[in-house]
């Protein structure tokens, strides 16, 4: 079972059948069934695209239900500039972005303000960065009826 976890480990990708094969070439006295049955225990299965994967299960997704925001950087010769971007989850559109050379939270006020211009999200989703959750920030985003969501 260790090396099957090990090998597993390596090669997600790999079935039942190419990893009864490559177990074997290792000295161990397995078969498909034994190798199938070890994977199901350990609840293991392998990596593959399924059918239809990105297909909603329902149709309680719709836009300006969920937006998001935040920030990358983007290294230049001499330093960093930031850049934030909103996005709606439904139609993965960007509804504004800013730049700027430093990490304040007015850029990315000035982003929110922009996408609120053009719409207003039941949920609004950030991570824990001091941009997100200072109160500039997150008054906006209460004063607008807008539940606030953060990873």
């Amino acid at each position: 079972m260790r090396k099957l976890d090990e090998q597993y480990t390596q090669t997600p990708f790999y079935g039942v059948l190419r990893m009864t094969e490559v177990l074997r070439n290792q000295g161990e006295r397995v078969n498909p069934k034994r190798v199938r049955r070890l994977l199901r225990t350990m609840g293991l299965e392998a990596t593959y695209p399924k059918p239809q994967l990105s297909v909603a299960s329902d149709n309680s997704r719709r836009p300006n239900q969920v937006w998001s925001i935040d920030i990358t950087y983007i290294r230049l010769a001499k330093g960093f500039i930031y850049l934030t971007a909103v996005i709606d989850w439904y139609s993965r559109y960007v509804l504004s972005w800013e730049v700027s050379n430093t990490l304040d939270v007015h850029f990315c006020l000035e982003a929110l303000e922009a996408s609120l211009a053009q719409g207003t999200p039941e949920i609004f989703n950030t991570d824990q960065g001091s941009q997100f959750t200072s109160i500039a920030f997150t008054e906006r985003l209460l004063r607008g009826g807008i539940q606030i969501s953060q990873d």
